[in-house]
């Protein structure tokens, strides 16, 4: 940890890359996803990772997306403004030798905000929504994905709250997990378009 509480440096828990240590840009407000989050995270999405195409729209440290990518991802497209968290997801990509990783400086809704039709992406299947919380930035993001044409059909959307808040409306809740002020929700918009098998497991 720094000396202002946040973590220096974040781990890859599975795949390819699995313990390798990535350093953390000292930008405030960074929240990485604990590891057992994560770890149930991704074992919720590894029926539908492999060969994905995945947006990590906050990406921060790059802890999601990375993992997506260590764990079989086709391709990986990091989303952050900040240029001091931009440089060291670079960074980060290049120790890595991380090729299907994209780093893309950007504001979020803005970028979301002017469809994928511009951007050469193909439709996302799986996508990270994990904000600075306080900003009540999860419901605006949401409806850019479905208004600019972002989601392949049952794509899944993980989606890093405060605990207190509800659900998304409109959209059905796959798995759930709630742990200290974060609750995790993995979306999509039509449970019923999706055939592959979940993971069998209850709920969080």
């Amino acid at each position: 940890m720094t000396r202002q509480g946040r973590p220096s440096r974040v781990r890859i828990i599975g795949g390819d890359w699995r313990r390798r240590w990535l350093p953390v840009a000292p930008v405030p407000g960074l929240r990485p996803s604990a590891d057992a989050q994560r770890e149930t995270l991704f074992n919720w999405l590894q029926p539908v990772l492999a060969r994905a195409v995945v947006l990590d729209v906050f990406a921060g440290t790059g802890a999601l997306g990375f993992e997506a990518a260590s764990r079989g991802a086709a391709s990986v497209l990091l989303v952050e403004r900040d240029p001091l968290a931009v440089r060291q997801l670079e960074a980060n990509r290049a120790a890595l030798g991380a090729a299907q990783v994209s780093v893309q400086r950007a504001d979020a809704l803005r970028l979301l905000a002017a469809g994928r039709g511009a951007s050469g992406w193909s439709p996302f299947a799986v996508v990270f929504v994990d904000p600075p919380f306080g900003k009540g930035l999860v419901a605006p993001v949401l409806q850019a994905l479905l208004a600019g044409d972002w989601l392949a059909p049952a794509a899944r959307v993980y989606v890093e709250q405060e605990s207190g808040l509800p659900a998304p409306e409109g959209w059905a809740v796959l798995r759930e997990r709630t742990g200290g002020q974060a609750r995790g929700l993995l979306l999509c918009r039509d449970a019923g378009a999706i055939t592959a098998p979940e993971d069998g497991g209850a709920p969080g």
